[in-house]
């Protein structure tokens, strides 16, 4: 089974299934496969909006059989998305979920490109999606990624012609497309994009349909298909054992943030593509028939065909290296080919696929994971030649330095190591999401580099330029330099080598609630970047605040180390909010930057920079209680947010819970989606019941139905069925149906300003029906939507309450929404209040 595994991990080229950052090492088969797809001049492009909106089945099809490059533009990085394995929410969860997005690609074979557009949440139509979104310009993203990329072929992921039957951003995104496909061939249109690249128009434009779109399996099948294509995406292949259908899988599991774990599947499949603009392909199997893919489609291809085809017809599987002197034809005479676009395209592949024949390998690592700008450092380079090729390595040259080495000859497997210093510019750039360098809007990210639009990820900070000389045949090859350590309970890993500030401060909250006029202690983290810092820290703060020290030293020796400095702030009398922020001073130089690090086993380290700020609240909230027990659900952050207003919250697991292990606490809260990613809930449910019965007070978050949820039969006391509903305006009015209700009047006086201020929705998955045992406290809509009452529901089970709510506390109570604050302390305190009218 090991060397199953290894030699699959080899054949799809994912090397960094495993290893995210770790450098492709290619078998014969991989090297094969490289050759069909540079001898096939195909390009198709999938277009959806949002990550695991993608059909991996469809794309890893056309990349592995067809051979076509093929590329997914997901509209947005799912920002406004859940998280299921961490707290990352909003940019940060873009920033994992374009990750992911990275690695399903490593394993399908597909590339990946996004637009500026942000996911700025659930939206129902298309309408109020393109009125957050600027059109103008995510439209000018597609059509820059389409004159680009050149594809033949554009596939939707939804369908524009059906706006308001489901989510905003899908239809927008075929909408968007649709348009697309014709105005990228107009001149007149974002003229400022032609300075460096060329209009361009595809052939075809498809909807991938199914029987999901028609309502049925069988109203589908009573469909008149004869506008569409029929693909089996469900092929075998022999060289890797594998199918399309089981690659597409292990891609599509990748989306591990949204829970989208699925067990492998394989036979025939279908999927069908209708034609929305273009010619209809003749033969309904074949998405390109019709569309010249052979190197006869550019001028001076044909001669470059001549010799690739034979490298392919021939292929010796026992030792690729043999087809070395071809290829470095191939590559000569690829060079005398005109068209650009073409020739940078297949250039790239064929210098991989030259490096993989001749065993090359060469890789620059970083001997620390970051340097800050002005600081050198020490880069180790390997080279080796696992060929018989006459290969000499003329140069290496980093970052515009002056070239570094002479001439080396590179004998068979005689590893060459060299180390050089790089000095790092004092002019460059932090790393970071390009993305998130400038303020950004509810719906748009402002990216002002039109060059890095339509990129995943920022480019390598510094690459290093390898001049080869094959058989004395001069070739250039770039590899990022990176950081490569190992870890004894994983081995080898790599990460991206980034560049940092010479230090970063973070609060340790990013919502500070004061809920009287007495002073808090305010922690600040300094982190050192590089060794021997010291200079002064400032807390800046707004108006009505003060501080007991404006400025305070510091002194770290370490590079990596941390030091923590406190403030005293003292908050206004009054109900204000406001932000503070440290400014660290280092030798005339003001840095207010925070460092998050992101780190999964399945995607690349990530480091962030983001402007070092906290919100803080003075806020006129009373409670009642005191112990607070937590269930985590799919990762929030509400038990830091309760002990901000004076709670003592206490992680309950699920293994612990049994009869009697839960009446100490005045309140139980059980976090999102709980029931969907916590399997052991499903034997304690009755123990929570009993507590309530008992007189306990127990609150439960939202969850969803269907999809990795379990039978809840016993969810609840009393019959309560979930559903979709949902309010996406977090401005929508809102109305208290039950004005005496104690949720409402204990022990804080709840009013429609408390919904003021709300961020991203109001709530998801509201409840659609419930028994009469229920009170519904809240009604809300969207606009032109009937009412829904279905957000906030009580019961009184016993001598206790029962309380489920599809308000979005996990987005409000982190983002210091002060009525989030007020109503969560009523939900908290029911049994209190029942005890106080006792």
């Amino acid at each position: 089974m090991r060397s199953f595994w290894v030699f699959f991990l080899g054949i799809i080229l994912s090397c960094n299934l495993i290893f995210p950052q770790s450098p492709n090492k290619s078998s014969s088969s991989d090297i094969y496969h490289a050759i069909q797809k540079l001898n096939f001049l195909g390009t198709a492009l999938y277009v959806a909006a949002h990550p695991d909106d993608e059909n991996t089945k469809l794309i890893s099809y056309l990349s592995n059989e067809v051979k076509a490059k093929t590329a997914y533009l997901s509209l947005t990085r799912g920002d406004g998305g859940q998280n299921l394995i961490g707290a990352e929410l909003q940019e940060l969860l873009g920033v994992l979920r374009t990750e992911e997005l990275l690695a399903a690609r490593r394993i399908d074979g597909g590339s990946q490109f996004f637009t500026r557009a942000n996911d700025f949440g659930y939206s129902k139509h298309p309408k109020e999606t393109l009125k957050l979104w600027n059109k103008e310009e995510v439209l000018s993203d597609i059509i820059w990624i389409i004159r680009n990329l050149k594809p033949d072929v554009i596939i939707n992921r939804f369908d524009h012609r059906t706006p308001g039957s489901t989510h905003g951003h899908h239809t927008s995104s075929a909408m968007l497309s649709v348009e697309a496909f014709d105005l990228a061939a107009n001149p007149k249109l974002y003229p400022e994009q032609l300075k460096t690249t060329e209009v361009w128009q595809p052939k075809r434009l498809f909807f991938n349909t199914s029987w999901w779109f028609y309502g049925s399996e069988e109203k589908f099948k009573k469909a008149n298909k004869s506008n569409m294509l029929n693909l089996d995406v469900g092929v075998y292949y022999p060289l890797s054992g594998l199918s399309n259908n089981e690659i597409a899988s292990l891609a599509s599991s990748q989306h591990r943030c949204q829970g989208f774990g699925r067990l492998n599947v394989r036979g025939s499949e279908n999927e069908y593509l209708e034609l929305l603009k273009g010619d209809l392909p003749a033969d309904k199997s074949n998405i390109f028939d019709g569309i010249n893919t052979s190197w006869s489609r550019v001028e001076g291809g044909k001669a470059v065909g001549e010799i690739l085809y034979n490298v392919e017809k021939n292929f010796d599987f026992t030792n690729p290296s043999i087809h070395l002197p071809q290829l470095l034809a191939g590559y000569k005479a690829l060079q005398k080919v005109k068209d650009e676009h073409w020739r940078t395209r297949k250039l790239k592949e064929l210098e991989n696929i030259i490096l993989s024949v001749s065993g090359l390998y060469l890789e620059a690592t970083a001997a620390e994971p970051s340097m800050y700008p002005g600081g050198k450092l020490a880069v180790n380079i390997e080279a080796l030649n696992r060929s018989d090729s006459g290969i000499i390595l003329k140069n290496i040259s980093v970052a515009n330095q002056l070239p570094v080495h002479k001439a080396i000859p590179l004998q068979k497997n005689i590893k060459e190591l060299f180390q050089i210093d790089l000095q790092i510019p004092s002019n460059t750039k932090f790393s970071n999401p390009y993305w998130l360098n400038n303020k950004w809007g509810i719906g748009m990210y402002q990216v002002d580099d039109q060059s890095l639009i339509g990129k995943p990820e920022t480019p390598a900070a510094f690459t290093v330029t390898f001049e080869l000389e094959f058989n004395g045949f001069p070739i250039h090859i770039n590899k990022p330099v990176v950081y490569r350590y190992s870890k004894p309970d994983k081995g080898e890993i790599y990460q991206p080598f980034t560049v940092l500030p010479e230090a970063t401060a973070s609060f340790k909250d990013k919502v500070i609630i004061f809920s009287d006029n007495l002073p808090k202690e305010i922690p600040v983290t300094i982190k050192a970047h590089k060794d021997t810092i010291e200079g002064e820290i400032q807390l800046c703060f707004g108006n009505g605040w003060s501080v007991d020290q404006e400025t305070k030293p510091f002194k770290i020796d370490k590079k990596g180390d941390q030091q923590l400095i406190r403030f005293l702030l003292t908050p206004p009398t009054t109900e204000n909010e406001n932000l503070i922020s440290p400014m660290i001073r280092i030798d005339g130089k003001e840095i207010s930057k925070e460092l998050i690090e992101i780190e999964y086993d399945h995607i690349p380290k990530q480091t962030v920079l983001l402007p070092s700020e906290s919100k803080v609240v003075r806020l006129n909230i009373f409670k009642s209680g005191d112990q607070i027990g937590y269930i985590n659900g799919a990762g929030d952050e509400i038990p830091v947010s309760l002990e901000q207003i004076g709670y003592k919250v206490s992680i309950i697991t699920p293994e612990s819970i049994n009869s009697g292990s839960l009446k100490k606490f005045d309140a139980i809260v059980v976090g999102i989606r709980a029931y969907n990613v916590v399997d052991a809930l499903k034997f304690k449910q009755r123990y929570l019941l009993d507590y309530v019965k008992d007189g306990g007070n127990l609150i439960i978050q939202y969850n969803t139905s269907g999809r990795n949820s379990w039978d809840m039969e016993e969810f609840a006391p009393y019959p309560l069925t979930i559903g979709r509903d949902r309010v996406t305006d977090e401005a929508s009015e809102v109305k208290i149906l039950d004005t005496d209700h104690p949720l409402v009047n204990y022990p804080n006086k709840i009013t429609l300003t408390d919904f003021n201020g709300w961020i991203q929705e109001r709530g998801l998955y509201f409840p659609e029906k419930w028994s009469k045992e229920f009170t519904p406290i809240l009604s809300m809509q969207d606009n032109g939507e009937s009412p829904l009452e279905g957000s906030l529901l009580v019961a009184p089970y016993g001598n206790g309450y029962y309380v489920y709510t599809g308000l979005s506390f996990f987005r409000e109570l982190p983002a210091g929404v002060t009525g989030a604050y007020r109503l969560f302390a009523n939900m908290l305190s029911l049994t209190q209040e029942k005890s106080k009218e006792k």
